[in-house]
């Protein structure tokens, strides 16, 4: 029954991206472009869904546990860590030189675009390489950022050993 909730949420998903203009990659840029022919209309979808979730977020932690699982298995973390702040720039690269980010770009393979199935190939290739060099990761430099005491407290993360 899980991955039937999870197919129609998905699903639900997808309806909203494309309702929203998210699954146009000029939109996105155009709302990016704010020295050129900015398009706002992107905000009042991102400000849509953040008010959604706020709104939500608040009404289904009010339950004992969720539908479909014991309990909520949501991040205690607060910490900012140079992973956060690359991953973040990486991420941030990418949706504003392509126009995609990994949820539109997914939804938009079945229209077989080659610069959808472009971008989705070399985000797998980003995550296949990042996986590969986590370890040289983890004993850089970013490591030594990502282990700086945080102003929000200790860290509930488990560190290495």
């Amino acid at each position: 029954m899980a991955l039937v909730a999870a197919f129609f949420v998905g699903a639900l998903f997808v309806v909203g991206l494309a309702f929203g203009g998210m699954l146009q990659p000029q939109k996105i840029v155009a709302f990016l472009d704010v020295t050129g022919d900015w398009d706002p209309s992107l905000a009042f979808v991102l400000g849509g869904a953040v008010t959604t979730y706020f709104v939500a977020f608040r009404l289904i932690r009010r339950r004992e546990a969720p539908v479909f699982d014991k309990r909520f298995r949501v991040p205690t973390s607060r910490d900012i860590t140079g992973r956060l702040v690359v991953g973040a720039a990486i991420f941030g690269a990418g949706w504003g030189l392509a126009g995609w980010c990994p949820g539109p770009a997914l939804a938009s393979l079945p229209t077989l675009s080659l610069p959808v199935a472009a971008f989705v190939v070399a985000m797998f290739a980003g995550l296949v390489l990042a996986a590969r060099f986590d370890r040289s990761l983890d004993s850089g430099w970013l490591s030594r950022l990502s282990k700086r005491p945080s102003s929000h407290g200790p860290s509930t993360q488990p560190q290495p050993s």
